[in-house]
């Protein structure tokens, strides 16, 4: 061999040798300096959790990614069929890094730089995969290097089916969904076991710039990148060509997925998140996909949010126009630019608008959307004020269309509330609303809000003395009193609502009325310990002040407390807890939470193709006595009947309940119910103050519990209260309580515990106690 050929073989060996040693020196560096891939083969993506209804509609999800994860063997064939045509057609076949791919890429490059286009990529899905989950976006020879030492590591260590499956789930699709499943969702509300391949390919098609061929931004450009696709898919044989033809003639359909009823259900869910993450913990909901099953109604929701709209916009109108929202000088066409924060929920179908002339009897508008129209004097006549002194040009305000383009004005009230809605007999809530807007305040007002009760904690009082030996027809002296509290506080002096005095009176009248006098003897004869520690065993209260005022509401409790405790009158006197998440699930379907707490007896051993029914029995504690519970829903009856309930008698349902107002009616309530849901309503200012004269529970709350019952009446059965055993009926009058032998204006039939009764005969107390209290007790 002649020195030159040596010379030439030695220089060769000796690059190639110098290449090896470079590429293993860059290899070695590198690897040291690489993530650890590992943890992808038990990796699971974070998965939103989801929030459903009573009745299985999704309602609410939680996530920081919207990601739904598709086992592999679930993900049909055409979704992965698109993608690998789409991302990877040798995926099944390279080792991780496609070296066809990377030499197709560099030649077409340098015809791309010579004619200044975008430069072509080779990464193929496993180096998409490293990328994605162990490395940065950062565009750099590094990063390239890593990624494809990742890629090699990755396809030793794991399936290819395991490798899609990572890809398929952690991808980003646009729209802010991740992942195959929650794209489909997203662009066509469906499966993705029910996509066609015209479907799939644009779900393909997005990976390469999500933002730029998101269809509902681009259709056009979207329909270009995914009949590229489908193209991809005839060459690679997955497709026939007349398929591939009729494929491509199809428009893009769309069709957003819905949530419902996700603004009027904005209480109850973020009650429901904060409760989880108490629970179980942040990163967990948000990540793990947990499924919540709640109690919540969207139907009752619904009504429930409108019933307290209308009542607060009533009493909000009752005190007149505050003014306008702002005023624009010089307006032009985009006057609206920085109000969003004035914008209400659009369950409201309130508008923006600002005034462009005032004239004697109309005022003339444009909203925000840019269309004109007219307000008429009439349709203001809530506001007692001429149109030039109510508004001026360029004022901005709420409106609300009434016909074509004939608006009425509308104001945001400053006075807010919340109202509830449970089933006594398990305490699953229904509905909530906590306030009149969650986007003006997320301040919950039936979970959050504590205030004094008033009136309504009074039936606690009268069911705690008829568990210890009164009677409905126990006389009860109302008349003044004056009550030493103790040390350094004033002598309390209470007053009945009207400052009079009624003298003997049955105990039933002394709740039908509200006779404050009446709440305070009785209490006085119990005992201030025995009220406090009943109110503690019903969950009213925590640890009150010892004070006798507590008769009388004034120690503070939420909304959601004291309807609870009111389940315990119609489902015989047992303790309900308030229920906002029936269970819980992780995404493998085990039961994590479960807040059913009866029990099925022998379900074991019944087949469910017999004629045998389960028997559900619960293990609820029992406060009070069945018989004291259905006499105390009796009188709450006549709470409606007779006493200050009385206007929801044309209702003509079986209602009982109680209204509630504090000192210069500052916090009003009526808690009401039927035989088999309990409703409770709070109005109030969210700075207490005066609601002003009149303003009662009567008027401001009870009117919102009516307006529910009207609208839900029809879905809810309202049979009459169950008679449990040991109740005695009798015709009594209703002033004295005396049994009476013919039914008369005053008579009323009275219902008494069957031990209470020793031969219709009048029993004091004893003398001590009748001179002080001047209580009698009828049997």
């Amino acid at each position: 061999m002649s020195k030159f050929f040596q010379n030439i073989l030695i220089t060769i060996v000796s690059l190639i040798i110098l290449f090896g040693i470079t590429i293993f020196t860059i290899l070695w560096t590198f690897s040291n300096k690489i993530p650890d891939y590992k943890f992808l083969k038990n990796y699971k993506p974070p998965v939103s959790s989801k929030v459903y209804s009573g009745d299985g509609t999704l309602v609410a999800d939680f996530s920081r990614e919207k990601r739904i994860f598709v086992p592999y063997e679930a993900i049909p064939k055409n979704i992965i069929n698109s993608f690998l045509s789409a991302e990877d057609k040798n995926f099944f076949s390279h080792p991780g890094v496609d070296a066809k791919g990377v030499v197709r890429a560099i030649i077409n490059n340098f015809s791309n730089i010579l004619n200044s286009k975008r430069l072509e990529g080779a990464s193929t899905i496993t180096q998409q995969v490293a990328k994605n989950f162990l490395l940065s976006n950062e565009i750099s020879i590094n990063r390239k290097i890593k990624e494809a030492i990742l890629a090699f590591r990755i396809e030793r260590a794991l399936s290819k089916e395991r490798i899609l499956e990572l890809y398929l789930n952690q991808i980003y699709l646009g729209g802010g969904t991740y992942g195959v499943a929650a794209a489909s969702l997203q662009y066509f509300d469906k499966p993705i076991k029910d996509l066609d391949y015209s479907e799939a390919a644009l779900l393909a098609a997005l990976p390469k710039a999500p933002s730029r061929y998101n269809p509902y931004k681009n259709k056009k450009l979207a329909k270009f990148r995914r009949d590229l696709v489908l193209k991809n898919l005839y060459e690679n044989n997955f497709i026939d060509l007349q398929s591939y033809k009729d494929l491509k003639k199809k428009e893009i359909i769309l069709k957003r997925n819905k949530k419902v009823f996700l603004e009027d259900a904005q209480y109850f869910i973020e009650d429901v998140r904060k409760k989880i993450i108490d629970q179980i913990g942040f990163e967990r909901l948000y990540k793990q996909g947990f499924n919540i099953n709640t109690p919540i109604d969207l139907h009752l929701q619904n009504l429930a949010t409108q019933s307290l709209r209308k009542g607060l916009i009533e009493y909000d109108q009752r005190k007149g126009w505050r003014g306008p929202i702002t005023n624009i000088k010089n307006y032009n066409k985009d006057w609206h630019k920085n109000l969003n924060k004035f914008e209400l929920e659009k369950s409201l179908q309130w508008n923006l608008a600002i005034v462009k002339e005032v004239k004697s009897y109309s005022v003339l508008i444009e909203t925000k959307n840019g269309l004109d129209g007219i307000i008429f004097r009439q349709d203001i006549s809530w506001i007692k004020k001429n149109l030039d002194e109510l508004l001026k040009v360029g004022d901005v305000i709420h409106v609300k269309l009434k016909n074509k383009n004939e608006y009425e004005i509308k104001q945001e009230p400053e006075i807010d509330g919340g109202i509830v809605v449970m089933d006594p007999y398990t305490g699953r809530v229904l509905a909530m609303s906590g306030g009149f807007s969650f986007k003006k305040s997320e301040f919950n007002r039936v979970s959050q809000a504590f205030r004094q009760p008033g009136s309504a904690f009074k039936p606690f009082v009268y069911a705690l003395a008829l568990e210890n030996g009164y009677t409905p027809s126990s006389l009860v002296l109302d008349a003044p009193l004056v009550l030493d509290q103790g040390e350094d506080l004033k002598l309390w002096k209470p007053e009945n609502y009207g400052k009079k005095f009624y003298g003997l009176s049955t105990l039933r009248t002394g709740l039908e009325k509200s006779r404050n006098l009446m709440t305070v003897r009785i209490s006085q004869d119990l005992g201030l310990n025995k009220v406090i520690n009943f109110s503690k065993k019903l969950g009213i209260y925590d640890n009150p002040d010892e004070l006798l005022s507590i008769s009388l509401g004034s120690a503070e409790t939420t909304l959601l407390k004291l309807t609870s405790a009111y389940s315990a009158f119609v489902n015989g006197g047992k303790l309900v807890k308030p229920i906002i998440i029936d269970r819980i699930q992780d995404s493998e379907g085990n039961t994590i939470i479960n807040n059913d707490l009866r029990k099925c007896i022998d379900c074991d051993k019944i087949s469910y193709l017999s004629n045998n029914y389960p028997i559900l029995k619960n293990d609820y504690k029992q406060i009070f006595s069945k018989q004291t519970a259905y006499q105390m829903t009796s009188i709450l009856e006549g709470v409606i009947k007779r006493g200050t309930g009385k206007k929801l008698r044309d209702l003509n349902l079986n209602l009982g309940g109680k209204t509630g107002t504090t000192n210069k009616n500052t916090d009003t309530w009526f808690i009401g119910f039927t035989s088999n849901l309990v409703i409770g309503v709070y109005v109030g200012m969210d700075n207490p103050k005066p609601l002003g004269k009149n303003e009662t529970g009567a008027k401001t709350a009870l009117p919102i519990f009516k307006y529910f019952l009207e609208s839900s009446s029809k879905k809810i059965e309202t049979r009459p209260f169950k008679v449990p055993n040991d109740i005695v009926m009798m015709v009594v009058d209703s002033n004295t309580g005396q049994k009476v032998k013919f039914y008369s204006k005053n008579t009323i039939i009275e219902n008494y515990k069957k031990k209470d009764i020793v031969n219709n005969k009048v029993k004091k107390i004893n003398n001590k106690n009748f001179e002080e209290n001047k209580i009698l007790r009828f049997y």
